[in-house]
């Protein structure tokens, strides 16, 4: 595919989308510039848009994993509205990079989770990508897991996640939805940046990143 065609396709694509595909994607875009910011709203406009992509998913694209993701963001953003606006000592929840436990607990989430919704989608679903599917879900999985509880390390999940559901979802024929993907992946990267750099300016030594688990810019 040349990039005219690819180009023809996209704007084709975006003439086709419906009114409440472009309302998921707005609210979507929205949630994740909050994100940046460390702002709360990031959960009640993330919602909106998950609320919308679980029915996207489960009706209209049988794309099976992707949608009880989608209903998995719906339950976090719940649990990370909580977390965020109070922890249990009555304090702001704090931003904080991985330790090394954190980093195996991840792993493990990760590599359970994909095998589970690749098993489940090639047993009793009819999925057409199986892999591309149960792995973006799992990296959003861990991702969302991992925002929920103001990691910095969250972003690597999200840029993960966003790459392999741009093809993912223009295979789909979702042409709007893939391009939201492309900006995702530019604003996780800038999410990435940021969270790192208002943790440099913490003084808080404790704060900072392991050093042989610290990645530059």
């Amino acid at each position: 595919m040349n990039l005219e065609t690819l180009t023809l396709e996209l704007i084709n694509g975006i003439k086709a989308t419906t009114w409440q595909e472009f309302i998921a994607v707005c609210f979507g875009i929205i949630s994740v510039l909050y994100s940046r910011k460390e702002n709360i709203l990031v959960y009640p406009t993330g919602i909106i848009s998950t609320i919308l992509y679980t029915w996207f998913c489960f009706g209209w694209w049988n794309l099976y994993a992707e949608g009880s993701l989608n209903f998995y963001y719906t339950i976090m953003s719940l649990y990370g509205w909580y977390a965020w606006a109070k922890n249990k000592d009555g304090h702001n929840l704090q931003m904080t990079f991985n330790n090394k436990r954190d980093w195996i607990i991840c792993a493990v989430f990760f590599v359970v989770s994909w095998a589970i919704l690749y098993g489940v989608l090639i047993k009793y679903t009819k999925s057409t990508v199986p892999f591309g599917d149960s792995f973006a879900s799992a990296t959003a999985y861990t991702g969302m897991w991992q925002m929920a509880r103001k990691k910095v390390e969250n972003w690597l999940w999200w840029v993960l996640t966003d790459i392999v559901s741009i093809p993912l979802y223009f295979y789909k024929g979702a042409v709007f939805t893939s391009f939201q993907y492309v900006v995702f992946t530019v604003l996780a990267v800038m999410g990435w940046m940021e969270w790192k750099k208002k943790m440099a300016a913490k003084d808080n030594p404790a704060a900072l990143p392991p050093h042989n688990l610290m990645i530059s810019d």
